[in-house]
């Protein structure tokens, strides 16, 4: 590969590494995880596989600048830290960098996002100029996740929305409390949820444009915030402002930060809190169906489906040949393309036992058998001899 017209760019790159090392760019946020720190001196920290709405795809994953003048708590970018390398890349070198990695099959993507420098009005500037250089100059089409910035204004959203597939406003915290012992120089309702609320307001002015989705994220577990707390908020937000996902991220406490003596979350705890957002999202369920404990939160030890499903239906199965979609959704292993192969099957009389549910693509039928009935009777479950 012939990278001789931007080397200044991709040695800046490679002095941000795994700048966005806790920054979901795709649809599984967990596979993106990588272990190790910040900086690392990498081209190929910067380069992540992601997956989209087209597929998995090999994503840069980047920042215009590390220089930053805000001082969230938790982040490694913030004002003051000596840490910190700070690195800056110009609008049109960013842009050349990334047709050229993605000219050389390094990279079939782009999630950009940005310290915030002379505000976020002006940081979301470059943000926007970049992605309409990349766009326009060099006629990339493919995939495309730009951050917002706090207090950005609606023109710039609506330009960002139409340049990108998925644009995403970091909300943080669940409520302003939260979010003052987070990052004390943001405003909840007035720099971040109005973002999405002005989102959900182009869309409604636009319903014929092919507009990016959005999605935000939350830092988990740093300042006492609570489960039931951040699936409110995002249930709410799924309903109300069509958000397309919420990411959560377990804190991790970063040396050199005010942070950095409180105890890490748990990756567990993070991945409850997608599978209850999901169930929130995609299976009709309400908030007040998630089994939280006295604190607001959910139970790690076992899958939030299997624990209402421990005190629902060990004593009522749902009976699969008469039981509504909602219902069906109920049920441990059976999810949205499941229950729709069953209701499928009912109408041609095809469903007896658990090799029935087997070939309907269930994967594993027996872990819905403690909970269902087919035909009035528990299915039968064969026993392993060995």
């Amino acid at each position: 590969m012939n990278f001789h017209s931007t080397p200044d760019t991709l040695t800046k790159l490679t002095q941000m590494g795994d700048a966005t090392l806790f920054e979901p760019a795709g649809d599984a946020p967990q596979a993106e995880q990588k272990s190790g720190r910040y900086q690392s001196h990498s081209l190929a920290e910067c380069i992540t596989n992601v997956q989209t709405p087209l597929g998995a795809k090999p994503i840069l994953k980047t920042m215009l600048t590390t220089a930053c003048e805000r001082n969230c708590y938790y982040c490694p970018f913030r004002a003051g830290r000596a840490k910190t390398n700070r690195v800056t890349i110009r609008p049109g070198d960013m842009a050349m960098a990334f047709d050229k990695l993605q000219r050389a099959g390094r990279v079939d993507g782009l999630f950009l996002s940005s310290g915030i420098i002379k505000g976020g009005v002006t940081t979301q500037d470059k943000l926007i100029d970049t992605v309409e250089i990349v766009r326009l100059k060099y006629g990339y089409r493919g995939y495309v996740h730009l951050k917002v910035m706090p207090g950005s204004e609606y023109d710039q959203l609506y330009r960002a929305m139409q340049l990108s597939d998925r644009v995403s406003v970091n909300l943080e915290a669940p409520t302003q409390a939260r979010l003052d012992a987070l990052a004390p120089k943001k405003d909840f309702e007035a720099e971040l949820l109005r973002i999405l609320q002005m989102a959900a307001q182009i869309r409604r002015n636009h319903p014929h444009e092919r507009l990016a989705r959005t999605v935000t994220q939350f830092v988990v577990g740093a300042v006492g915030d609570t489960d039931i707390e951040l699936l409110s908020l995002t249930n709410n937000l799924h309903r109300q402002l069509g958000l397309q996902r919420a990411y959560f991220s377990a804190f991790h406490p970063i040396a050199d930060t005010p942070l950095e003596n409180v105890e890490a979350a748990s990756d567990l705890r993070q991945h409850r809190l997608y599978q209850s957002s999901f169930l929130l999202r995609d299976y009709g369920w309400e908030v007040e169906d998630l089994p939280f404990n006295g604190s607001g939160n959910l139970p790690t030890r076992v899958d939030p489906k299997v624990a209402w499903a421990e005190e629902h239906l060990t004593h009522a199965p749902i009976d699969l040949t008469t039981a509504d979609r909602l219902h069906l959704l109920r049920v441990p292993g059976i999810g949205p393309k499941s229950a729709d192969a069953i209701l499928r099957a009912r109408r041609l009389g095809h469903l007896h036992d658990l090799s029935d549910l087997r070939k309907l693509g269930l994967a594993n039928p027996g872990r819905a058998a403690p909970y269902i009935l087919i035909g009035g009777r528990s299915p039968l479950v064969q026993q392993r001899l060995f």
